[in-house]
């Protein structure tokens, strides 16, 4: 029976978690949840179903409508923790498995701390990696630190066919997004009911509209330079519109090895919770009695100029990853609220990673934690003030 505590569970990768684990009652036992506090009701459905001992709800106004949503299921009310660092506190508990997937920077300091308590970290939360850099990585033991995002799942699962010294690169596949295909021009006027259209995943907002952008595969690169020792240089995106090789690893033989499923994320996060074993019957496997196609065809960097920024702020590392995720997010709330327009979300990231390496980084070595939370909090503001001036 592994234990685990779940972070981010009202959100796409915690609700397919809890989807997971209640078809494996017999192999998993939730023991903690945190929740922004967005969907009390959500919230409250969870812990009726799986009674956890604690709840960590980051937003104190929403524990009273939780309470309400308990009592009218009468549900025996768990440790309720509430604030901003709450989540970080239940990252901590004594468990097996810590599944993060808390959204965006806020994730930093639960993985951290689940790291430091030698938990499995099992990670949604690309975000915290790519900001905290060595930080994570340095405190990661050898096998801790177990990726959910499909893409290095996927890395994970073809790098056992090799040894480390034979990998020659890293192919990372991207659907393309709502707009593949599209010119820049072609893109200056779409709306964000647009951009949340994806062609084959079903996820959250922030995540959708960086497919979008392409932010996200930018993360994902840089996600999977820390993850797995290869240069940035050797990182390659391709396009894969049916998503359903999730990425691939070059050998120095020549030998291209794929891993292959439809698009599901049951299967990464099954295995994130088992690894390194398989948890059978997690996800279907592709039907080969069926014709399929499967294409691939290299990004066009110019119109979606996000992940080659990316790449900039990943060699220059320290605190240039932090002003690139942070600025976005504040830039895709603005997009979201139609005060800035598609493609002013990766020029005004530019903008603010520029100045930030003209003026602020701070380098590998100089790294804490301090500077990538002074740094985040640097960006956000630049970001905000961009989208001021451009309102």
């Amino acid at each position: 029976m592994r234990r685990i505590v779940l972070l981010g569970s009202t959100g796409s990768i915690g609700t397919q978690t809890l989807d997971v684990v209640a078809s494996r009652r017999d192999q998993f036992e939730v023991t903690g949840l945190a929740a922004s506090g967005g969907n009390p009701a959500l919230l409250a459905d969870q812990i009726a179903r799986f009674a956890p001992a604690r709840v960590a709800l980051a937003r104190p106004e929403a524990l009273a409508e939780l309470e309400r949503e308990l009592e009218h299921r009468s549900v025996p009310r768990p440790l309720i923790e509430v604030g901003d660092d709450a989540a970080t506190r239940l990252a901590g508990q004594d468990c097996d498995v810590v599944l993060n997937a808390i959204t965006g920077a806020a994730g930093l300091l639960p993985t951290l701390v689940a790291l430091e308590a030698g938990t499995t970290l099992a990670l949604a939360n690309k975000e915290s990696l790519v900001i905290g850099g060595r930080l994570v990585t340095e405190a990661a033991a050898p096998g801790q630190l177990v990726a959910v995002d499909s893409e290095h799942s996927a890395f994970a699962q073809a790098l056992r066919g090799g040894r480390a010294e034979e990998v020659t690169r890293l192919i990372l596949t991207a659907s393309g997004g709502p707009f593949r295909g599209r010119s820049r021009a072609e893109l200056a006027e779409v709306t964000a009911a647009e951009a949340m259209a994806h062609p084959t995943w079903d996820m959250g907002r922030v995540i959708t509209i960086n497919s979008a952008t392409l932010v996200n595969k930018g993360l994902e690169l840089i996600e999977a330079a820390l993850l797995y020792g290869v240069a940035y240089d050797d990182i390659v995106v391709t396009v894969h519109p049916q998503s359903v090789v999730h990425s691939m690893v070059e050998f120095c033989d020549g030998s291209t090895l794929a891993q292959a499923s439809p698009p599901d994320m049951r299967l990464p996060i099954g295995l994130a919770l088992t690894w390194p074993n398989r948890l059978p019957g997690a996800s279907r496997p592709c039907d080969w009695s069926r014709s399929a196609t499967w294409t691939f065809e290299p990004l066009d960097a110019e119109t979606f100029p996000a992940v080659e920024l990316a790449r900039r702020a990943g060699k220059a590392g320290g605190t240039a990853p932090a002003v690139y995720n942070a600025a976005n997010e504040v830039l895709v709330d603005a997009f979201c609220q139609a005060r800035i327009g598609f493609l002013q979300i990766t020029e005004l990231i530019t903008r603010c990673l520029e100045d930030h390496l003209a003026t602020a980084h701070v380098a590998d070595e100089a790294l804490t934690v301090q500077a990538v939370l002074e740094a985040d909090a640097a960006a956000r503001d630049q970001a905000a003030h961009h989208v001021e001036e451009l309102s």
